[in-house]
C-alpha cells in the first residue's frame, strides 16, 4: 500500500475560531494584524485519522459520561514502549486534562504553601506560574549556553534543591530545544534521590526530536530515576490538538502513585471528556507515518531559518533545536533595548513571538521565542519582516 502523502504547505485560515494563537493577539499584543508566530500549535491540518476518528464517534446519537477504556490504555502503553522505552502497566497511567493541569495537581498533592519547587530557567512560562500562584517558593537554576546549548550549572543546582521538595524538568527543554543526555538525567536523579526531591518530567515534545537525536525519558536512565518521577505526555504537540485537553500521566512508584492518584480521584479532577479518549486512541494508533513527515518538513523549517539569519541577520544568535519546533533566538548584538526590540517586532515587522521575559525574567529581555511549524511561506514570511526591521 502506497504511502500518503501529507500536506503541510497549504496555508490555512485559522481566524474567527475562538483560537488563542491567531485570535488573541490583540489581547496580548495589542493589535489583531500580526503574524502570528508565537503559541505552541502548528499552522498544520490536524492529521485525517483523527479527524476521521472524531467524526465516527460523533455520528452516535449520544454523548454520555465515559472512561479511559481498554482501547485507551492499549494505545498509551504501545506508544510508551516503542516511542519512550517504557513499558507501562494499566494501573500506572492515569487521564489528566492537559498537563498543565496535572503539573499544578501535583504540586498541590505534594507540596505545601511556602515549600520550594526548582526549574531550570529560562522555561515554558506555566513551570513559573503555577508555584507562584499556588504561594510556593520558586526557585531558578538558570541555564549556561554552551556550543550554542543551554547547558546545566551543576553547582547551582544542588545548591537549589536542599531543603526543597519538587523539580519541575522539561524534557526537551523547551524553549531551546535541548534534549538532555542520559547522563545528565541520571545526575539529576542521583542529586533529586539525595535532597529527597521528587521530579516532573514534563515530555510533551518528546516525540518531536530530530537528526537521530537519541530522547530518553526520566524514568528509564535509573532506578532512582524511576521511583521518585511522574512522567506527563500528550498528543497535543506531537499531533496539533491542544484544544482535546488529551493528556496522561505515568508512575512507576507505588506510593507516589497512590497519593496521586487519591487527589485526582478524590478531587474530580482529572476524567476525560469523550473526545479527549478518542483522540489519543487515534493519535496513538495511526501516528507513525504522519510523525514521520511532519518532523523532516519542521526540520528543513529548521534549516531554513538558520540559513536565513546567518545571511541575512549574522549578528543574531539563534539556537538550533535538538528538538520541537521552537527556536530561541538572541537579538542582544543589535544592542537595542527590550523595548526597542519588541516595538519594532510588533509594529513594525507586525509579527507576534513569545517575548524571552515570559521565560524567566529581565535576563532574557533581549531574547524571543519563534515557532515554525507552519507552511514555508509563512515562515519566509515571517523571517523577511525580522530581517526588515534591523
Amino acid at each position: 500500500m502506497p504511502t500518503k502523502k501529507y500536506d503541510f504547505d497549504t496555508v490555512i485560515n485559522c481566524k474567527n475560531r475562538a483560537s488563542v494563537k491567531h485570535d488573541m493577539m490583540y489581547r496580548i499584543f495589542g493589535r489583531n494584524d500580526l503574524l502570528p508566530m508565537w503559541v505552541a500549535e502548528m499552522d498544520f491540518p490536524t492529521p485525517d485519522f483523527i479527524l476521521q476518528a472524531i467524526n465516527q464517534r460523533l455520528q452516535h446519537p449520544m454523548i454520555g459520561y465515559t472512561f479511559g477504556d481498554t482501547d485507551y490504555f492499549t494505545a498509551l502503553t504501545t506508544w510508551l514502549k516503542k516511542r519512550y522505552h517504557i513499558t507501562a502497566r494499566a494501573k500506572e497511567l492515569h487521564f489528566i486534562p492537559g498537563i498543565v493541569a496535572g503539573i499544578s495537581f501535583f504540586v498541590q498533592a505534594f507540596t505545601a504553601t511556602g515549600d520550594a519547587i526548582v526549574i531550570f530557567n529560562p522555561v515554558y512560562p506555566p513551570f513559573i506560574q503555577v508555584p507562584l500562584q499556588g504561594k510556593r517558593e520558586l526557585r531558578c537554576s538558570h541555564l549556561e549556553i554552551i556550543d550554542g546549548k543551554f547547558h546545566i550549572n551543576w553547582e547551582d543546582f544542588e545548591t537549589k534543591l536542599q531543603g526543597a521538595k519538587l523539580l519541575i524538568l522539561s524534557n526537551p527543554h523547551n524553549p531551546g530545544g535541548r534534549v538532555w543526555t542520559k547522563e545528565e538525567l541520571q545526575k539529576i536523579a542521583s542529586l533529586c534521590q539525595q535532597h529527597q526531591v521528587k521530579v516532573i518530567s514534563d515530555e510533551i515534545h518528546a516525540d518531536l526530536v530530530f537528526n537521530d537525536e537519541e530522547q530518553f525519558s526520566f524514568s528509564t536512565v535509573s532506578e532512582e530515576a524511576k521511583n521518585i518521577s511522574a512522567t506527563f505526555f500528550a498528543p497535543s504537540k506531537t499531533f496539533n490538538v491542544a484544544g482535546m485537553s488529551s493528556s496522561a500521566v505515568y508512575i512507576h512508584n507505588e506510593d507516589i502513585r497512590e497519593q496521586y492518584w487519591n487527589y485526582l480521584d478524590g478531587y474530580e479532577v482529572a476524567n476525560g471528556h469523550t473526545l479527549a479518549y478518542t483522540t489519543a486512541i487515534a493519535a496513538f494508533t495511526h501516528g507513525e507515518e504522519w510523525l514521520g513527515q511532519v518532523k523532516a518538513y519542521i526540520q528543513n523549517n529548521i534549516d531554513y531559518t538558520i540559513g536565513y539569519m546567518q545571511k541575512h541577520l549574522p549578528k543574531v544568535k539563534v539556537m538550533r533545536p535538538q528538538a520541537s519546533y521552537l527556536l530561541w533566538i538572541d537579538f542582544s548584538a543589535m544592542q537595542l533595548s527590550h523595548q526597542e526590540i519588541k516595538d519594532r517586532l510588533i509594529n513594525q515587522a507586525l509579527i507576534a513571538l513569545n517575548d524571552g521575559t515570559e521565560f524567566g525574567g529581565e535576563r532574557y529581555q533581549n531574547c524571543f521565542r519563534l515557532n515554525v511549524a507552519c507552511p514555508r511561506t509563512t515562515l519566509t514570511d515571517a523571517l523577511e519582516r525580522i530581517s526588515s526591521i534591523f
